[in-house]
């Protein structure tokens, strides 16, 4: 397959007019659709726009490379256009975008298309071909530019991988990786060996992309280099380059600053890899113990979200559709339709703890972590321990056959008294540690994982094809059995401990925790503190009762969640002057972000102006948390935003808290911003 494969006449074209970013997205998408690549033009813009709010995709020198993958793709494809004079689409290097390929990537589909884009962007970082491509005066010559180019780079790798005699391989080695893994990461790979050669140095990169890892660094690579560049943002495993220079950064640095990154490992200012343990002294930047704890507790959250959002939601459906048995305690299961709904959303919703621990302690240790860890979070969530053994008989049930062997009432009192007695007691030995527990048996297992391998290093090297299938799991699964029946019970308590504290929390302390989890929501828009107040609210919802604590503090997180995004839309709507075109424009999607509970619609506002925005997002998220509890607003779902609004506790007050949010933010926002200059 060649690179014009994906991209057809029809989705090209040279010599546009833009007015601005948006405009040009529109037309990106009208070719996609064009060309036939696409079912449904508003999901995939959506999808564009989602990935534009994360970070922007231009990668500066009048580059743009909008992406997505979604089901709205039928076919992978491309589209191509020209901007002379180009338009504003936030590059690194603050300069505007006149060539712009926009990608389209199916989901679940094999990943033979992805070879090619990654091609594609490694070739869009030579300046000549870049400029040849501007210079096409039609779709014919645009197509042949690439072909020929194509055709160039491919007899170049040939070449290149061609073994040479002597020497003892690269100079330098880089891995490169962003989260979508389409397009970033092969362009720093192509900037870094482009940039090393011009140096009179060899570097080789091994990309870990959505085709997974290519070009694959071997050891004896690693034994002979000078040291490694790090150039990504997701967690890449270090462990196989102990004892050499180790240099982490991001991937935007990878495309913008590979000399800078060539020179801090060719001038020794890296530090050097101790297995998982970085050496003092050094001065370069490095992963520090909380960052490392922040990526392993993030590789938990964001594989545990899905259930929890699709488990979530579903058991709000259960209680729609069974409203008449509102106030009940059959309410939300009270007909078959809305017992199917329940159970499995139930279902999903159960394995939050375990996928949370399992991820964490994969994050850690690799896969052989992830047994121990979902073991783990699993035990965790029964609340089982030692204590629990010694009522293991205990009969918790009254059963006819027990009934028949009596003969008096006084009899009958007595078995279901001993009945009730027994399973106090057997409900006192198991109760659930909750999240805080599941927290820990995730890095638990994974730290004891790490142990158990670094001890089975030492037994004979026969046994070296045994470990990972039967070793690891089986001692793993066992030491982290071993500590949690030990630690549930401390677990059980600190969690009862918390529940019984927020749920007797009234009056003007639920107003100040709603108004905290909702400020913490616009502190950074999707990251840390962010996902800290969606994380602790979620765990009190797995246990909550209807109209609860934890349903009120999840209403409370949600509305503060929903009115960043809605304050940037209100104010450049109604704040026109304080706003540039393209941020008046990019501010109207912000209302569907908004009241989908899309927190990062407001990143590309709080990048361009963090002193204005973040401060005014915050205090109208706080005020709106703040209102949802003092209203008595609750929700059952973890998401969906407004449109899960039909299940929420007092609806009208919640949507009135979101109003007067998202208001509060706006007004500060817009007097306090000056106005600009067009």
């Amino acid at each position: 397959m060649k690179i014009t494969d994906l991209l057809k006449a029809e989705g090209i074209k040279v010599g546009a007019s833009a007015s601005d970013q948006m405009d040009a997205i529109d037309q990106l998408v009208a070719l996609q659709d064009a060309s036939g690549n696409i079912s449904d033009k508003a999901a995939y813009k959506e999808a564009i726009l989602k990935r534009e709010s994360e970070f922007s995709t231009a990668v500066g020198d009048g580059i743009a490379i909008p992406h997505a993958k979604t089901s709205a793709v039928k076919q992978p494809g491309l589209a191509a256009m020209t901007v002379p004079g180009g338009v504003d689409w936030k590059a690194p290097d603050g300069g505007n975008s006149d060539l712009m390929f926009m990608i389209a990537a199916p989901e679940g589909e094999a990943n033979t298309h992805l070879e090619i884009l990654a091609n594609l962007s490694a070739m869009l970082m030579h300046e000549d071909f870049a400029n040849a491509l501007r210079a096409a005066k039609t779709p014919a010559e645009f197509l042949k530019v690439i072909d020929d180019a194509e055709a160039a780079r491919n007899a170049e790798q040939a070449a290149k991988a061609a073994p040479v005699a002597g020497g003892n391989g690269p100079d330098i080695l880089a891995i490169t990786a962003c989260p979508t893994g389409i397009a970033h990461t092969y362009m720093a790979a192509e900037n870094l060996e482009k940039k090393a050669a011009e140096m009179g140095l060899t570097l080789k990169a091994e990309t870990q992309g959505s085709a997974g890892a290519k070009n694959v660094l071997t050891a004896e690579e690693i034994a002979n280099c000078k040291g490694i560049i790090i150039a990504a943002d997701k967690n890449v495993d270090r462990a196989r380059f102990a004892g050499k220079q180790v240099y982490v950064t991001n991937v935007s640095a990878g495309i913008n600053e590979p000399e800078k990154l060539i020179n801090i490992i060719m001038n020794n200012e890296a530090p050097v890899q101790e297995g998982t343990v970085v050496a003092a002294g050094a001065a370069a930047e490095t992963e520090g113990i909380g960052s490392q704890i922040y990526k392993h507790l993030m590789n938990g959250v964001s594989h545990m979200l899905p259930f929890v959002i699709g488990g979530g939601i579903l058991t709000a459906i259960a209680f729609l559709v069974d409203m008449g048995a509102a106030g009940t305690a059959a309410y939300g299961s009270s007909t078959p339709v809305a017992a199917f709904f329940k159970n499995i959303g139930g279902v999903a919703f159960d394995m939050m703890l375990p996928i949370l621990a399992g991820y964490i302690a994969m994050s850690i240790a690799d896969r052989p972590g992830l047994a121990p860890g979902i073991v783990g979070g699993l035990l965790a969530k029964s609340g089982i321990s030692f204590a629990t053994l010694g009522v293991a008989g205990l009969t918790t049930a009254v059963t006819s056959a027990d009934l028949n062997d009596v003969t008096s009432l006084d009899a009958v009192v007595k078995l279901f008294e001993t009945a009730d007695a027994n399973a106090a007691t057997v409900a006192a030995t198991t109760i659930s540690g909750g999240f805080l527990a599941a927290l820990a048996a995730g890095f638990l297992a994974g730290y004891m994982t790490l142990f158990i391998e670094k001890a089975c290093d030492k037994l004979p090297e026969a046994l070296e094809g045994i470990k990972p299938i039967l070793l690891y799991p089986l001692l793993g699964i066992l030491a982290i059995g071993v500590v949690m029946f030990a630690l549930n019970p401390i677990f059980g308590m600190i969690n009862t401990a918390m529940n019984n504290f927020l749920n007797g929390m009234g009056g003007a302390n639920i107003i100040l925790l709603g108004a905290v989890v909702g400020g913490m929501m616009s502190i950074d828009f999707g990251g840390p503190f962010n996902k800290a107040a969606y994380v602790f609210s979620t765990g009190l919802l797995a246990d909550a009762a209807t109209g609860g604590t934890g349903q009120i503090v999840m209403a409370s997180c949600m509305v503060g969640g929903m009115v960043p995004p809605i304050v940037i839309a209100l104010s450049t709507t109604f704040f026109k002057n304080k706003w540039s075109k393209a941020d008046r424009d990019a501010g109207l999607v912000n209302y569907i972000m908004g009241l989908s509970f899309i927190s990062e619609g407001a990143i590309p506002f709080a990048a361009a102006d963090p002193g204005h925005v973040i401060p005014t997002c915050v205090i109208g998220s706080a005020v709106a948390g703040a209102l949802s509890a003092a209203f008595g607003c609750y929700s059952p779902a973890p998401h969906g935003g407004a449109w899960v609004i039909a299940v929420i506790g007092n609806p009208l007050m919640w949507f009135i808290a979101l109003v007067a949010g998202s208001v509060v933010g706006a007004l500060l926002l817009s007097f306090w911003k000056k106005p600009i200059e067009e």
